[in-house]
């Protein structure tokens, strides 16, 4: 029997802990119990745990959420942390992005109702347009793969520079190249002190006129200021925005106003119970039996 806390928000008590049960009969899950008694920990930001240091014997703490950058900061994290990856989420998150990739490349908002006959507006086909992911891990390599079934000519961008099949990648000094071919761009860095605010006002600048810009990944990765600027410069075309700074956003932000941008409210990639609780499952039995535990976050990095 492992004893296992489950250390986030109420409302998701319900659903986790009926999945999680049923596939873990071994498991004994609560809200509450000794620390030292803890074998391991289920956790999200918002839960009734902050300080993780009592739990001395706690072999892994698992988040239920793919960015792990408020976890990952908590000067009381010892244990080994693993952050989420699962099918449902990667999938919803090419979903998302391939649905606004093709409003992007169809031109869907130039066909207005107002009597006038555009039929000049005929898009190319997509192998003749070029999609920019910044961020090639789990999502990135999802996002490629469904990008890539439907023809874009795919390019990315990522520290390791790891090969990834159909696509182009960059490394970090081919950051300029990257953007500079980006008729759609993608962004799903996650948040560290090397992506915070690297889509400057420069960077953004390189971007090809008309460009799109599609966010579901981190809203620091952009710097608001400039973003509004090329947009009202005309420089850039749209930008679709589902993550930022400060969430919810705030009413008054230019944002929500601004006709060159469409505000989704962080719904990208939502971690689903039932694709989710089997590699939480897995990864605590890995955990438990000593065997090297799925998508272990590097501490320097910090995903």
């Amino acid at each position: 029997m492992m004893r296992v806390l489950f250390a986030a928000p109420d409302s998701l008590w319900p659903d986790w802990a009926t999945v999680l049960t049923r596939l873990a009969p071994e498991m004994d899950l609560v809200r509450e119990a000794d620390p030292a008694s803890i074998d391991a920990i289920i956790f999200a930001p918002g839960g009734p745990v902050g300080d993780l240091s009592p739990f001395v014997n706690a072999r892994l703490v698992q988040s239920l959420w793919a960015g792990v950058e408020r976890i990952v900061t908590n000067p009381t994290l010892t244990q080994p942390l693993a952050r989420m990856v699962d099918p449902g989420l990667a999938r919803g998150m090419a979903e998302y992005c391939t649905g606004w990739a093709m409003r992007a490349h169809l031109r869907m908002d130039a066909y207005a109702q107002d009597g006038v006959w555009r039929n000049d507006l005929t898009p190319p086909l997509a192998d003749a347009r070029q999609v920019t992911i910044l961020g090639m891990g789990e999502l990135g390599r999802s996002v490629a793969a469904m990008l890539g079934g439907i023809g874009f000519r795919l390019a990315g961008f990522s520290a390791s520079g790891r090969a990834v099949p159909g696509v182009r990648v960059f490394r970090s000094d081919g950051l300029d190249q990257a953007l500079s071919q980006a008729e759609i761009l993608i962004t799903l860095l996650p948040d560290t002190p090397h992506t915070r605010g690297l889509l400057d006002a420069g960077q953004l600048a390189l971007l090809p006129k008309d460009a799109w810009l599609i966010n579901p990944g981190r809203g620091t990765v952009l710097d608001d200021d400039a973003l509004l600027a090329a947009l009202d410069k005309g420089h850039l075309g749209h930008a679709v925005l589902d993550v930022f700074r400060a969430e919810p956003l705030a009413p008054r932000h230019p944002f929500w106003s601004h006709p060159r941008v469409t505000v989704t409210p962080h719904i990208a990639a939502e971690t689903r119970v039932e694709t989710a609780a089997p590699v939480a499952v897995e990864n605590l039995r890995r955990a438990m039996a000593g065997r090297p535990v799925l998508h272990l976050v590097d501490r320097q990095r910090g995903y």
